[in-house]
């Protein structure tokens, strides 16, 4: 008897790739998984497409730099019947540092039994959205994902974990999401964000990822990059209150036109968030102030001329006359400086003048008030067009601007889920 075609579309989903036997019957082993990120136009999120459950439903999650973990509202948790509940006393639970602790009728503790019921409670963790700053306790489930894998050549094969964890959290969480958007896909230094997991899942891979935002199509890369050029290193800092987790840089000054900004700390070390949550970089009010005052002279200097101010842009200039060039309009360059003067992130035109109107740009900074919780975040606009690689081993970012490449994070589409899954 004939097979059905849905049948035999099914049968590549039977097999999962293992550790040992990773792709081992490709002669050519994969560079990276591949994550598609879009960039949403009326919250100016940006928005992977993974797929999860047991028939791998596409599904659009905001992406959260420093996020430590996905979560998704519960909507999911009834749609996948393959999901599984993680229990209070499990090694997963105590991994993913739940907000309650194992769970034992009667306080017994130690190995062996407890009474009935015993391993019986959720694991239950703390989850924010954080760009509503809504925050709520979830459930740690796990469940299927796929993913596409990258080999550097063009072909297109996928994988899936059936044991990905996240976490399932009511549907309040997801007020201010982008339309459709079913959670946040965190990807920070945690052991259960998804690079952590990826990296354990796939053991010949680094723990490692790489950023790639876009106007467009952009993409997120685990365990390499596509990209070969030149990339500047940084160390990543780390913050101390349990407050200022994330990936942070020093920052030791701000130049524009090659004019260092005074400084507003001790020694001119500042720390900078790097954020995909946050549109615009976010600057304290003092070093904004000295920022603008600086901006606005060099611009001047050159010719530039001032407009009214568009919501929520403070600074903006007629952009008559102004040329463009390959890394965007010919305006004055801003440098964060890094560890030294000969490392720095160089900021053109391209990252650093929002277009507003076909007459109009605006200086992409905003004022981040008087004691924010960070000096300087360093937001989704300016990181566009930039690979940043965040090296999870070693605690180094290495970043790249694509366009002074001739290159631009839209050249790296990941394919639909179409094909071979194993």
């Amino acid at each position: 008897m004939a097979c059905s075609v849905e049948f035999l579309l099914l049968l590549p989903l039977l097999f999962l790739i293992s550790k040992a036997v990773s792709l081992s019957h490709n002669p050519i082993l994969p560079k990276a998984a591949i994550f598609p990120v879009t960039k949403d136009s009326s919250t100016l999120q940006y928005v992977a497409h993974v797929f999860m459950g047991e028939n791998l439903d596409s599904l659009n999650l905001v992406v959260d730099l420093n996020g430590p973990f996905v979560w998704m509202g519960s909507e999911f948790k009834s749609a996948s019947q393959s999901q599984q509940p993680i229990k209070s006393c499990s090694l997963k639970c105590s991994m993913a540092k739940p907000i309650r602790g194992c769970y034992r009728p009667g306080g017994g503790g130690g190995g062996g039994g407890g009474g009935v019921g015993y391993n019986s409670k959720s694991c239950t963790l703390q989850a924010e959205n954080t760009i509503s700053r809504i925050s709520t306790s979830g459930d740690l489930n796990e469940d299927m994902m796929a993913m596409e894998f990258w080999d550097g050549i063009g072909s297109a094969s996928f994988a899936k974990s059936e044991k990905f964890l996240f976490l399932s959290a009511p549907n309040l969480l997801l007020q201010g999401l982008a339309n459709d958007a079913k959670g946040m896909l965190g990807l920070g230094d945690s052991r259960i964000s998804l690079p952590s997991q990826f990296s354990t899942t796939f053991g010949f891979f680094e723990r490692k990822f790489s950023v790639c935002l876009s106007p467009k199509n952009g993409a997120i890369f685990l365990g390499g990059n596509p990209f070969e050029g030149s990339m500047m290193s940084t160390p990543l800092i780390s913050k101390k209150s349990e407050l200022e987790k994330g990936y942070y840089i020093d920052v030791s000054s701000i130049k524009i036109s090659g004019k260092k900004l005074p400084s507003h700390r001790e020694k001119g070390i500042l720390a900078a968030k790097i954020s995909t949550v946050v549109p615009y970089t976010t600057l304290e009010s003092k070093i904004y102030g000295a920022f603008v005052e600086s901006y606005i002279k060099a611009a001047i200097s050159v010719n530039m001329s001032l407009v009214q101010s568009v919501a929520p842009f403070e600074v903006c200039f007629s952009s008559k006359h102004v040329e463009n060039q390959r890394a965007g309009p010919n305006v004055p360059i801003i440098d964060l400086v890094l560890q030294s003067e000969l490392v720095k992130w160089r900021i053109h035109g391209r990252n650093s003048m929002v277009p507003v109107s076909d007459e109009v740009m605006c200086l992409g900074f905003l004022d981040g008030g008087l004691n924010p919780r960070d000096s300087i975040v360093v937001g989704g606009y300016q990181i566009e067009d930039h690979l940043l690689e965040f090296n999870l081993g070693n605690s180094m970012l290495r970043l790249s601007s694509l366009l002074m490449e001739e290159k631009k994070c839209s050249d790296f589409e990941a394919s639909s889920l179409s094909g071979e899954i194993f």
